[in-house]
């Protein structure tokens, strides 16, 4: 999992996991547009231990599912 993938790519291939995302490429608007595969899962929280595991402090975390019609955020 060493390529840069844009989020379509990731979604071709991960979808309907968690990815963590290394290496972000983000716009001037701090979109996440692609980056680099860390690891994946249907499990959010496992995404956010191997967070954990890891050196630095710049990841991007994406959901590539549909979002279930009664999900809200909040931010």
């Amino acid at each position: 999992m060493d390529e840069i993938l844009t989020i379509d790519e990731m979604k071709a291939r991960y979808a309907p996991d968690w990815v963590l995302i290394g290496d972000p490429v983000v716009d001037e608007g701090q979109r996440l547009l692609a980056g680099r595969v860390l690891f994946h899962s249907p499990d959010r929280e496992a995404i956010y231990a191997r967070m954990d595991e890891l050196p630095g402090d710049r990841f991007g975390v994406r959901f590539l599912g549909e979002r279930p019609k009664d999900m809200v955020f909040v931010l």
